[in-house]
């Protein structure tokens, strides 16, 4: 690696190992994301052949989602994140928290289920085996709260005050093993939180916004001990390029402000979503409550017109 530059850092490689031979993480994720993009438009076309409809906000809430893992994993924003702790930090905020949240928002599971075709009868496709997965014991117990929350805390004080971070950044799969770990585990964290596609566990609008806030102080107490630490928590970054001139601490401390701050971030996306969710169910059951009076006359409301009459009878 040249470190005769003058502090660009756009000069930096893909990925680069202690003993100079270079890597890149992009393809794996690159291949990946179009894949997911492809996959998704597929259903949407297929839905709309057959003269089904699929609302566009989950599209576009999708493919945001998904460019936003292209932007945190298959840009220069991945270079800077080898050797800066701080850019680090903003990938994995990203990539565990506003990617999962995004697509997830896409229901890419429903739509799957409601695109896929059904298989001929005593065979399984595609659709049967999807919906063996949801419901299985494996997907109850990483979905359930008693798993979810522990694992989203242990992915970041488990990983960064251990030498296990070390040990991943040290090589392309260790790289590529931890990025898809930050977005796995948002995925299943936020998955039930979220519940627009069909799970497990179906709590009410009030326990999910309980178990977000479970989860969400874990990262603000995690960043104010970055912030604090008066030596560096992670071997890997007090390598950087001496070209760059980065003040190790400085950058830690940078780190730690971002993981507190962005803690916020999914807390206020999740929030609005879960406010429009209740609204419309509100609104679902309000409609079903007038059909059905629709059709039985309001008997209820004769009843205790009734009732009112009688009364009024008895103190006449």
């Amino acid at each position: 690696m040249d470190h005769s530059g003058h502090g660009m850092m756009m000069d930096l490689p893909p990925f680069t190992l202690g003993r100079g031979l270079q890597w890149s993480t992009e393809p794996f994720f690159l291949v990946a994301s179009l894949l997911g993009l492809v996959l998704y438009g597929w259903g949407v076309l297929r839905l709309r052949r057959r003269g089904d409809t699929w609302p566009l906000h989950r599209t576009v809430l999708y493919v945001v989602g998904v460019l936003t893992v292209l932007l945190t994993m298959c840009t220069k924003l991945n270079d800077y994140g080898m050797v800066m702790f701080s850019v680090h930090m903003v990938q994995h905020m990203i990539i565990s928290m506003l990617s999962p949240i995004l697509i997830l928002l896409g229901a890419p599971v429903t739509l799957a289920l409601r695109a896929l075709p059904v298989a001929p009868r005593g065979r399984k496709g595609p659709r049967e085996l999807l919906l063996m997965l949801l419901h299985s014991r494996y997907v109850r117990v990483i979905t359930h709260p008693l798993f979810t929350i522990p694992m989203f805390i242990a992915s970041l004080y488990g990983l960064y005050f251990t030498p296990l971070f070390d040990f991943l950044m040290g090589s392309m799969a260790g790289h590529i093993a931890m990025m898809v770990h930050f977005l796995a585990v948002g995925m299943v964290f936020f998955w039930p939180i979220i519940g627009v596609d069909p799970g497990p566990h179906r709590q009410g609008h009030l326990l999910r916004m309980l178990e977000l806030f479970a989860g969400m102080p874990f990262h603000a107490f995690f960043g104010i001990a970055l912030m604090m630490a008066t030596t560096p928590m992670v071997d890997t970054f007090t390598h950087s390029p001496a070209s760059l001139g980065i003040d190790v601490l400085a950058d830690q401390n940078a780190a730690g402000g971002i993981a507190w701050a962005f803690s916020e971030v999914p807390s206020v996306l999740v929030l609005i979503a879960l406010l429009f969710q209740w609204y419309g169910s509100e609104q679902r059951q309000a409609k079903r409550k007038d059909r059905a009076a629709d059709r039985d006359g309001d008997k209820e409301l004769a009843a205790y017109n009734a009732y009112l009459a009688s009364l009024s009878a008895r103190e006449g």
